[in-house]
């Protein structure tokens, strides 16, 4: 068995106690497994970092609910302790209808128990009847024990427990005021690890609360796995709601087979580009592919012999100076995709292809410009679930294929092609919702704001491979 870090809502600490504990973990132990739930690529370097294992994202919107226990099932072999960090709130998913890609769900999904961390800092108690809200809401999901965070005085902490008592909801951890962490953040969450020259100091710090605050003699049996853990049952009914993603689970890509020919991918990864989803550099490389990773901020020049190019999110904009200034590395990348090379970029690299960047305080910075486009800087954050299907073949998808992605990004485009890439509709578009338009197809470059997720269409990563063999 393992637990699955819950909150009673976002901003209660969920993200502090996870590190914690795997801190702690991770000083036993060498086989620490972390795992994610959502479209997180910030939070899972954070794991990342702390225990020196790829964290795994649990998303059934972006992947399918078999690829999740496939995942997960898969994962868990071998190690010591593993985790589950979940997102916003216990029972927050994708829409206000049902509860489809929260913690919850996956919590029923891997028949996991839950440890639900409460704010308790303007709490005394009330707190009773928050918990017993969320143990009695859903009689499915199994409450193992609360963590109690941001407690003040020895008093204080009386009466929260004296509230909790006849609930019978074991204690499993209390964190006081005074033992906060603050991890630096900015307009797209925590500040990445790449970032943090004071991670060794934090980490060494999280390692002391997860020593000190946790009553590990009932904890440490809820983090061990099993040697062999059986596929869960797909729990979940949603009536007339189904999976949004076509069905697949983790067999089926550890299945493929990739070209016999090593294709080489240049991978951009430093502080600009560093939002990647581990399965998808894991199925590039199953396929065949030899990742050869690269920093368009300090290289001058692209790898040797490539065949095609990989730009992941990130900061471009925090980033855009430097950017600007390494013109061989933009006219490198320029010249590669005017001349056919394969490419595919996710929001952090749609920006650095466009024309420039126009960054928070309205200084513009030169960018590859192989999109006739401008991104602006704006504080509205565009965020959510994308049902995208494709209006045109690309190196990645063809034409009136459908596929499940996600945006999150505070940038705009000045312009959009005649023919889009994409047409986008939200998670609840069966209630109206907009339909938009946003991608762009340029020679062989595919270029959206939409991120994937390719572990349940391995197609994808497939389809974008033939084209990059041709390179050859």
């Amino acid at each position: 068995m393992t637990l699955i870090i819950a909150g009673e809502r976002s901003g209660v600490g969920k993200t502090t106690v996870t590190l914690a504990l795997l801190s702690f973990l991770s000083q036993k132990s060498q086989k620490v497994q972390s795992f994610k739930v959502g479209p997180d690529y910030i939070d899972p370097m954070f794991h990342q970092r702390v225990t020196g294992r790829p964290c795994r994202n649990l998303d059934p919107v972006l992947t399918s609910e078999m690829y999740v226990q496939d995942c997960f099932n898969h994962h868990i072999h071998s190690v010591d302790y593993a985790l589950i960090e979940g997102v916003m709130g216990l029972f927050d998913g994708a829409s206000g209808r049902d509860d489809w890609a929260s913690t919850a769900h996956l919590a029923r999904l891997l028949e996991l128990p839950v440890l639900l961390v409460l704010d308790c800092s303007r709490l005394s108690r009330s707190v009773a009847a928050i918990a017993y809200g969320y143990k009695t809401f859903d009689p499915r999901i199994a409450i193992a024990g609360v963590v109690l965070n941001r407690v003040g005085s020895d008093r204080h902490l009386e009466l929260l427990k004296d509230a909790l008592e006849p609930l019978q909801m074991p204690i499993l951890g209390v964190l006081r005021r005074q033992d906060n962490i603050t991890i630096p953040d900015r307009h797209l969450g925590l500040v990445p690890t790449a970032e943090m020259p004071q991670m060794d100091a934090l980490i060494d710090r999280l390692a002391h609360l997860g020593n000190s605050c946790f009553d590990w003699q009932r904890l440490l049996p809820l983090l061990t796995p099993p040697n062999l853990r059986t596929k869960a049952p797909a729990l979940l009914k949603r009536g007339e709601s189904i999976s949004p993603q076509t069905p697949g689970g983790l067999g089926e890509v550890l299945r493929v087979e990739g070209p016999k020919i090593s294709i080489r991918i240049a991978v951009a990864r430093d502080r600009a580009f560093s939002f990647y989803y581990q399965d998808n550099l894991d199925i590039l490389q199953k396929l065949g592919a030899q990742l050869v990773f690269w920093s368009p901020l300090d290289d001058t020049e692209l790898p040797e012999n490539i065949q095609g190019l990989y730009f992941g999110g990130g900061f471009p904009e925090v980033f855009a100076q430097q950017l600007a200034e390494n013109t061989s590395a933009r006219e490198a990348v320029r010249t590669a995709i005017l001349t056919n090379t394969p490419a595919y970029a996710e929001c952090g690299g749609l920006m650095y292809l466009s024309e420039q960047i126009i960054d928070f305080e309205g200084q513009c910075w030169s960018m590859v410009g192989v999109l006739p486009t401008t991104t602006v800087m704006e504080k509205r954050l565009t965020v959510g679930y994308r049902q995208a299907t494709a209006q045109q073949d690309s190196p990645m998808l063809s034409a009136g294929a459908t596929v499940w992605g996600h945006e999150f990004h505070h940038s705009q485009l000045t312009a959009m092609p005649k023919k889009p890439l994409f047409e986008t509709r939200g998670y609840d578009h069966r209630k109206g919702s907009a339909v938009a338009t946003e991608g762009w197809r340029v020679h062989c470059c595919h270029a959206s704001y939409v991120h994937l997720h390719w572990g349940g269409r391995p197609e994808i990563p497939r389809q974008f491979l033939k084209q990059c063999q041709q390179f050859i």
